[in-house]
């Protein structure tokens, strides 16, 4: 959500920013938050000449009265009576005409970075480097459900009659690999300097829209029937949420954390979803970083946080690339977002496997995290980004490290977490 100060200002900047983003049906929505805060400031104006006219006519009663003026004094009251009256009247109007403007912000896409590409969707993001030397080997690679099927490590079958599709059991070796992954990711933070957090996995409505758009919430989030909480789609929306109407000293600053936690998606409107496959799920887990910050400081922790997974995967022997999101694959309240996309000598291509975002200060704004430092109290930017999520890590693990007769190597760095083994097998 951006500043009304910022739109009241600069219209112009705002429509091109929906232009870019190629939603021009939401160009009518700067036109009619302006109407509504030129209201809005004038029902502020009226009220606080009448609150000033309230007491010197209050003063004036007193007077007539001594004077026993009551007659004059009693016309002075009745004026007193209607001020009152129309002042409800106009805080009333002020608090909906606050409220449909509030509506309608979180609907404007927050300003893009002035470096990212212009596109329509994710077909036009720009790749912008890559990292380790993508391999096909000689044999054939299967499908990865069938790779871990082999090495008896996942039952989609069971998973579905229990929970429907989209779901899996992971068992054996499989299972416990999963689980080496993400305390490997949580140990590999915790190096950075990054203090671990293990969050609540359900929220309420007001942080659920602070955290992100309308199309976002009613695409991904599960509501909990009867009651104002929300399972949560990634870790990072409670570990911001975390922040809600504080004040946060400025000495603290950047706060760096990274969150294990599981992640429930409807993916509504999603297509493709494999009945076999493990790409897109209803249920994950995940380990997230997440930074507030200074505003002058994101851009420099939005490179460091993207290149933590560039590195993790690279430890892994994974080879991988970094995509900068075009404007039209950026939700409403990203500022720049990067993909990294790891190698399937399967597909002999690259699919995604987690996405770093700078947020600026929108989501500070919708929540009301403030930061106070010299006297005076600023919005933070926020950030987050995927260390790594193991059903699509998972993926491009067994692909990239799958032997010609079905085995799975173990790169080093996880042989610890794994009870030594240096291999997986049938």
């Amino acid at each position: 959500m951006i500043d009304i100060k910022f739109l009241r200002e600069n219209p112009d900047i705002v429509k091109q920013n929906i232009k870019n983003k190629f939603q021009d049906e939401k160009l009518p929505l700067v036109d009619e938050v302006i109407e509504l805060d030129r209201q809005n400031r004038a029902y502020i104006l009226e009220g606080d000449e009448l609150r000033a006219s309230r007491n010197k006519l209050s003063k004036q009663i007193g007077a007539l009265m001594g004077q026993g003026k009551k007659e004059e004094a009693e016309e002075v009251k009745a004026q007193v009576t209607a001020n009152a009256n129309r002042l409800a009247e106009l805080e009333k109007l002020e608090e909906e005409c606050t409220e449909k403007i509030r509506g309608i912000m979180m609907r404007i896409p927050n300003i893009i970075d002035p470096s990212v590409p212009i596109g329509k969707d994710d077909s036009e993001n720009v790749e912008v480097t890559r990292f380790g030397e993508p391999k096909v080997p000689d044999f054939e690679i299967p499908y990865h459900t069938d790779i871990l099927e082999s090495l008896n490590g996942i039952d989609l079958d069971s998973a579905r009659r229990v929970a429907g599709n989209g779901f899996y059991y992971l068992t054996g070796d499989i299972a416990r690999l999963h689980s080496a992954v993400l305390t490997y990711a949580r140990d590999f933070m915790i190096d950075r300097g990054f203090t671990y957090c293990v969050p609540p996995f359900m929220i309420r409505s007001n942080v659920v829209t602070g955290v992100m758009s309308f199309a976002e919430m009613d695409a991904m989030m599960y509501k909990i029937e009867g009651e104002d909480l929300y399972l949560i789609g990634t870790s990072e929306h409670s570990m911001i949420g975390r922040f809600i109407d504080q004040i946060i000293p400025e000495q603290q600053l950047p706060l760096t954390l990274t969150s294990y936690s599981p992640c429930f998606r409807k993916e509504k409107g999603a297509h493709g979803i494999e009945e076999r496959g493990v790409y897109r799920i209803h249920q994950f887990e995940k380990q997230e970083m997440i930074v507030v910050c200074k505003p002058e400081d994101s851009k420099t922790w939005f490179d460091k946080l993207w290149q933590n997974t560039v590195d993790l995967f690279r430890t892994l022997d994974i080879p991988v690339r970094t995509l900068e999101c075009c404007s039209g694959d950026l939700a409403d309240l990203k500022v720049k977002s990067v993909d990294v996309e790891a190698w399937s000598p399967r597909q002999k291509k690259y699919f995604e496997v987690g996405s770093c975002s700078n947020l600026g200060d929108a989501q500070a704004r919708r929540l009301k995290i403030r930061i106070k430092g010299d006297g005076k109290t600023y919005l933070p930017h926020t950030l987050n980004n995927t260390v790594v999520a193991p059903p699509r890590m998972l993926i491009a693990f067994v692909e990239n490290n799958l032997n010609e007769d079905g085995s799975v190597n173990i790169p080093e760095v996880l042989r610890p977490y794994m009870g030594g083994k240096d291999k997986i097998t049938k």
